[in-house]
């Protein structure tokens, strides 16, 4: 499987069976699932949701916004509790509105699930952790 780095951006190849052994970048050696979502904007953003063979499920959000405050901690506890199945990252539509346009982000907080690279469920709204894990589910995940 290929796994996009979340700290300098290098695609690695990762056998599947030692996505649960805390694999290591081959470029900067850094761990390649990240203990909490991964910031991203602009060009990183695409490569990741792209590249990364994982699905990836991106929260986009904004500083401003109460629920979306209110949301973070519970999306934090769900990357943990997924890792290795499905990666977890955060678009600041306020610092990135050109990516937030181009998905045709209405409300914020939206979680929206890439695979491939290609959106395949959208949910607007905040959610608690066990609830994101059981949207993620009925995604079969």
């Amino acid at each position: 499987m290929h796994i996009v780095c979340p700290h300098c951006g290098a695609v690695n190849a990762v056998l599947q069976e030692r996505l649960g052994q805390h694999p290591k970048c081959g470029k900067c050696h850094q761990p390649l699932f990240a203990d909490h979502p991964v910031e991203l904007q602009g060009a990183a953003f695409q490569r990741y949701i792209e590249r990364n063979d994982l699905p990836v499920l991106v929260d986009f959000w904004a500083p401003w916004c109460g629920p979306c405050r209110m949301m973070a901690p519970a999306f934090a506890q769900a990357a943990q509790q997924m890792q290795g199945r499905c990666l977890f990252a955060k678009l600041n539509t306020e610092a990135d509105g050109q990516t937030g346009a181009r998905y045709q982000i209405r409300s914020i907080p939206t979680m929206v699930l890439f695979r491939g690279g290609r959106e395949v469920a959208r949910q607007s709204g905040a959610m608690g952790a066990a609830d994101i894990q059981r949207w993620l589910a009925g995604q079969g995940l």
